[in-house]
Parts: C-alpha cells; sequence; structure tokens
C-alpha cells in the first residue's frame, strides 16, 4: 500500500511537469503581450490623437502582426504591423516569408516610425476610409472593416483582432486620445487588466486595495446589487448614451463610483478625473451625469443659455464640455457664477466676462482684483505651486479652506496675491 501511494505521487509529480510549461508558457506570453502594451500604449494614444486611428485597434494589431514584438519580422525590420514595400515605399527593405516566400517588407528605424507609417499609409488608402467614420470604441466593426478592406488573408484575422481588445480592454486606451499627455498615467489600467485575466495566467491584485477601505468595497457591492445606475429620467435615457460625443450615464445620488468603474470597466480614478470630481469622492452627493469618456475641449453648440441655479460645472456636465476650457473660453474664474438667461460660449472665446449673478462667492472674487485662479496638473504640489505664485503654501490653503496638502488633477485653486 506504502509503494502505491508513492507511486501516485511521483505520477501526479510527472503530471505537473508535463502540464506546467503549457500553463508557463501561457503565462509568459500574457505577461509579454502586457509589457507591449506598457511600452506601445503612450505611442498608440499619441496617434489616436494625430489621425484618429484607435489606440485599441492599433494595440490589437501590434500585437498581433508583431508576435507582441517579438517576432523574427520586427527584430529585423522595426516593421510591427507587417506593411508590405508597395510600389510607393522607398525607404529601407527585408525580405521574409509570408503568402508567398521572399515578400518584400518596409523597414524602419524604430517602432515609433512603424507606427507613424501604419496611421498614415491607413489614412492615405482610399479603400480604408470608410473605417474612420465608425465610432473609435466600435472595435468589432473596425476589425472586420480592416478584413473587408483586405488588411489581412487569415480567415480569423477579425476574430483575433477583437479577442485581443476585449481580453485585455483596449478600448481603455482610447480615453486617454484628448487627455495632455501629463495626465495620461496608465498604472490603473493595468490594475484593472492583470485583475480581470484568468487567475491562473496571473497573479492579480486585490482591486479594493486599489481604492481605498473596505468600506468603500462594500459600499459598492451594495450599489452593483441594487443596480443604482438610473433607469430613466425626463431628460436622459438609462444606460449608456453619449452627449458631444462622449460617453455618459445618468446616475442616481448614492451611487458608488467604484460600481459604476466596475460595471462600465472605467477606472475609477478616470471616471472622478473625466467628471473633475475630489479626489477621494466615493459617492455621487446628487443625481448627475457621469461620464465614462473624457469631456470635449468645445461644445457641440455655440452658446448654452443659463438656467436660473445653474453654475459652470451644471453647464459642463450638461454640454460634454471641460470645466477648464469653459472658464478659458468665457473668461471666467474658478467659482464665479453667470447670472441666469446669459449666453455661455462653448466654442469660441469672448471678448468679456458674462454677466455674473449676485451671489456671496462672486462678491468675494470680484473684491480681490489680484485673485488667480491655478488649474491642478500632474505632478504639482502645494509648495510647487506656491513657490510660482510667491505666496506660501498655507495661504493658498486658507484661501481655498483646505484641511490638508492633498490635490487632485484638474483642481481649480484660488490663489490670492
Amino acid at each position: 500500500m506504502m509503494r502505491l501511494k508513492n507511486l501516485n505521487i511521483v505520477l501526479a509529480i510527472l503530471a505537473l511537469a508535463f502540464l506546467n510549461p503549457k500553463a508557463e508558457a501561457q503565462d509568459s506570453y500574457r505577461e509579454q503581450i502586457i509589457l507591449y502594451i506598457e511600452t506601445y500604449a503612450p505611442l498608440a494614444i499619441k496617434e489616436m490623437s494625430r489621425t484618429g486611428f484607435p489606440a485599441s485597434i492599433k494595440i490589437a494589431q501590434g500585437i498581433h502582426e508583431s508576435g507582441a514584438g517579438k517576432s523574427n519580422l520586427v527584430s529585423r525590420s522595426n516593421n510591427h504591423f507587417g506593411i508590405k514595400c508597395k510600389s510607393s515605399w522607398e525607404g529601407d527593405k527585408v525580405y521574409h516569408d509570408d503568402d508567398a516566400e521572399g515578400e518584400c517588407f518596409r523597414k524602419y528605424e524604430s517602432a515609433e516610425d512603424s507606427y507613424l507609417d501604419h496611421s498614415d499609409y491607413l489614412k492615405s488608402q482610399s479603400r480604408y476610409a470608410f473605417l474612420f467614420e465608425y465610432d473609435a470604441d466600435d472595435h468589432t466593426s473596425w476589425a472586420w472593416g480592416l478584413k473587408k478592406a483586405g488588411y489581412a488573408t487569415s480567415p480569423v484575422y477579425a476574430e483575433t483582432i477583437i479577442k485581443y481588445v476585449e481580453t485585455y480592454q483596449l478600448n481603455e486606451l482610447n480615453q486617454y486620445a484628448e487627455a495632455d499627455e501629463e495626465e495620461i498615467d496608465l498604472s490603473e489600467y493595468f490594475s484593472m487588466v492583470r485583475s480581470n485575466l484568468p487567475a491562473s495566467t496571473v497573479s492579480a491584485p486585490v482591486l479594493v486595495s486599489k481604492f481605498g477601505a473596505n468600506n468603500a468595497f462594500e459600499e459598492a457591492e451594495k450599489s452593483i446589487r441594487s443596480n443604482n445606475t438610473k433607469k430613466s429620467n425626463a431628460l436622459y435615457p438609462s444606460g449608456i448614451f453619449k452627449i458631444n460625443g462622449a460617453k455618459v450615464v445618468y446616475a442616481e445620488e448614492g451611487t458608488s463610483l467604484l460600481s459604476l468603474a466596475r460595471k462600465y470597466k472605467v477606472q475609477m480614478s478616470s471616471i472622478v478625473l473625466f467628471n473633475e470630481l475630489p479626489k477621494k469622492a466615493a459617492l455621487l452627493k446628487k443625481d448627475q451625469l457621469v461620464y465614462l469618456q473624457r469631456k470635449k475641449k468645445t461644445g457641440k453648440k455655440s452658446f448654452h443659455r443659463v438656467k436660473q441655479g445653474e453654475t459652470l460645472v451644471d453647464i459642463s456636465q450638461v454640454e460634454g464640455i471641460r470645466l477648464a476650457n469653459l472658464l478659458e473660453l468665457n473668461k471666467m474664474k474658478a467659482g464665479q457664477v453667470p447670472k441666469a438667461g446669459q449666453k455661455i460660449s462653448l466654442k469660441n472665446k469672448l471678448s468679456k466676462t458674462p454677466q455674473l449673478a449676485k451671489s456671496s462667492e462672486n462678491k468675494k472674487i470680484k473684491k480681490n482684483k489680484n485673485a488667480a485662479v491655478h488649474i491642478v496638473k500632474k505632478g504639482e504640489s502645494l509648495s510647487t505651486i506656491a513657490k510660482k505664485y510667491s505666496v506660501t503654501v498655507d495661504s493658498i490653503k486658507d484661501t481655498n479652506k483646505m484641511k490638508n496638502n492633498n490635490l487632485s488633477i484638474g483642481q481649480s485653486l484660488k490663489i490670492l496675491k
């Protein structure tokens, strides 16, 4: 009996020895893919901003065409997208077996050159023009469109691209196309991707630890169970819809931001940034629109007529335009309230500030002609801001009624000189 037991143990160890290399190889390739995304996502986002080609599709194609950056073609040519020479190509070349032996492929000095040429090539070819009419997040249409236009001969090309986008949640990258470069922080995106991959492939970090204490997690779970996203509203439909080209939902007071992040697969920090909420916000304090994508710098229409009691923050959400841009277009300062009936510009800079409401906040700002407004950027601290305006940290805290030194990107600070 003892010998039989030992034999079973040996057989089990041998079985694991045969199975583990396959599992480890899968784990290794997925880590290689994540490393590829980490390396080239900023470049794909930059190209999306420049040309409109979705970062999600570009990265998915790059992963597939280059073997996550490890193919023989990439090592010899920096060609991440398998673009062949064609008659118009006048640059360096390499020859590689593909559909036929010894085919001519474009050779680049760097991966960046490959990414730029991929965008320019697709934009310059009329057969791909219809693709740019699709929504950037409609990865299914883009994938099948590329196949239809003849980008690849593989019968499963579209399905492969779709699989990469969905497995690694690559559409999340598209949200950064209009963000300032210093605002792009993909750390939480990678945390989210790892946490959503099968447990057997990567060690996923605990999601709640990224967002705070256990009570916040409990609130999120409670919100998810009760489906706290507002079902309908007199003005807005249920579920995801668009305002000024940005995806948005209407949610009830008390809805957990974490629950929204999990439900719509958006980083919680992105929801805070897109909706210009306080950095430590956990729950919505009122029924409101919640953007799942970054709002635009200008509006869809030229003006917004101010309603009674409406603030620039309200207008920013209703019109889908960033608060900082709204302030700049209308020569207003953070905290100022426009008078009901005034026209607020959504596209062009006004020559003078619209008439303000007779509020106590407006009076405070008007009294101090030396007041300035600073919008917090990534990496800034109270000490660097104080140095910039030649004031003290304490004066900034007192003016803005701050209890600590914490700042959030996009936060407006009044600076009294």
